[in-house]
């Protein structure tokens, strides 16, 4: 049986994360992706980059088995690791280039956030960057109706996660030496924060 998942989400967001990461990071970089889910972003990605080498993870065996299977015939993808966010240590050696979450910080705890910055504080390179895209708030409101409703879907579902203020992430990122360097708007209401370390 394929242990392949999918995510509707990814065939829309894909090609405009690609496209950011690539301004980003350039032709080669070391990347470790945190809550790597389907694993069809890590396929898109390695796949499109062949100078990128990508550390994908996720807490969830049955996610890391879909990474595996999508990712199998890819040689710059290394075996999923897993990692929970909220876990004081991560089994995967730095330095890397760039810690990539993508629809992380809204549909976890938000110790999953703290612990993301603390992990991206101690693995990334100096000038390494932390990417994290999703729905956000500006400025304590909403930036969409339609992010008002996934929220409340998101907090129907586990009253723990909801869409995050992007001032409450920024304040997070700075107590781990991580400075706001960007804010990329994208499409479907969704933000990308680019911090550097």
């Amino acid at each position: 049986m394929d242990a392949r998942q999918q995510s509707p989400s990814t065939a829309r967001n894909r090609e405009p994360i690609l496209a950011v990461l690539q301004l980003l990071l350039g032709e080669r970089a070391r990347v470790l992706e945190i809550a790597s889910g389907t694993g069809e972003h890590a396929a898109f990605f390695a796949g499109a980059m062949p100078g990128w080498i990508w550390q994908p993870s996720d807490p969830d065996e049955a996610a890391r088995a879909s990474v595996a299977a999508w990712c199998a015939d890819l040689g710059n993808v290394l075996a999923p690791a897993e990692i929970d966010a909220r876990a004081a240590g991560w089994d995967v050696a730095g330095p890397f280039d760039a810690v990539i979450a993508i629809n992380m910080i809204h549909i976890s705890p938000w110790e999953a956030t703290l612990g993301l910055m603390a992990g991206a504080g101690r693995l990334l390179r100096v000038g390494g960057l932390l990417v994290t895209y999703g729905a956000y708030k500006r400025g304590g409101a909403h930036t969409s109706p339609s992010n008002e409703q996934f929220e409340q879907w998101l907090k129907a579902r586990d009253p723990a996660f909801g869409v995050r203020d992007v001032a409450e992430v920024e304040a997070a990122a700075n107590v781990q030496g991580l400075r706001l360097r960007e804010v990329i708007e994208m499409p479907a209401n969704n933000l990308a924060l680019v911090f550097e370390r």
